[in-house]
């Protein structure tokens, strides 16, 4: 019997693909939402972008749509846990569920630790950790239901990983974010769903443009990314990609730094 030519016993690399997959993106009217719906629809997947502001998703979904991406606007308040939870299941009767969510709405409120007042301490905590549970919870449960496999890619931050002056909510919240995604992890992995973060420096975008231009803060962001840049939205694209498809098959529970070296010192 003649052997089999080397050629089919070359493994194949997993697709990035992303073809016949309904994909959520919260905080997805601009910046890093935006960059990350239009990477998962860039890839083939049907993506609804949610945020609080209609006008603003409406606008997005319509330029991917005019690109030829198949793009849907959902307007939805992340923080209203009644609202996601009724929106997402009805959305997966109709629709099926949701086989990648990435949890991207999140804020902040920099200020120094003697300054942060209740209200801040209550609003981030409500945006960037318990709306993330509870949109991640949504989804993950829509896709338990079908017996599906899927990827929660959760937005945390390199400030999920360490201290930073003037952040100490925003870090709270934020490591928060990646101890629930861990525990997340074993607990809908025999479901087949990956949970993983992405952790970003900072990236030029809307929320961060105005901090970066100012000269004495830009001078000590870029003092600790060794590769001397500050991040754009296209960086975390790519991650936030490989993460929501087969390439990732086997990751689970970890954190994806896309932060210049910041955390390697």
């Amino acid at each position: 019997m003649s052997a089999l030519p080397l050629t089919t016993l070359l493994p194949r690399t997993p697709s990035l693909r992303l073809d016949g997959r309904r994909a959520l993106v919260t905080g997805a009217g601009r910046g890093l939402g935006l960059a990350c719906a239009a990477a998962l629809a860039e890839a083939g997947a049907e993506v609804w972008l949610a945020a609080r502001s209609a006008d603003e998703i409406e606008a997005a979904a319509s330029a991917l749509r005019a690109r030829g991406d198949q793009a849907h606007a959902l307007v939805l308040d992340v923080t209203d846990t009644a609202a996601v939870a009724k929106t997402l299941a009805t959305h997966a009767h109709q629709h099926g569920p949701f086989q990648v969510l990435v949890n991207n709405a999140g804020g902040n409120r920099p200020k120094p630790f003697d300054e942060v007042t209740e209200d801040d301490v209550d609003a981030l905590l409500a945006l960037n950790t318990k709306a993330a549970f509870f949109v991640a919870r949504a989804v993950a449960s829509g896709l338990k239901q079908a017996g599906l496999p899927g990827s929660i890619v959760q937005m945390s931050s390199q400030m999920g990983h360490v201290g930073g002056a003037n952040r100490t909510i925003y870090c709270a919240t934020k490591h928060a974010l990646e101890g629930m995604s861990k525990a997340l992890a074993l607990e809908l992995g025999p479901h087949g769903i990956r949970v993983n973060t992405v952790c970003p420096t900072f990236i030029d975008t809307p929320m961060t443009h105005d901090w970066l231009a100012t000269p004495a803060f830009r001078e000590q962001v870029l003092g600790k990314i060794a590769l001397g840049r500050v991040g754009r939205v296209e960086d975390v694209m790519g991650a936030v990609l490989f993460l929501a498809s087969d390439a990732a098959a086997l990751v689970t529970g970890s954190a994806l730094m896309v932060d210049g070296g910041w955390t390697a010192a």
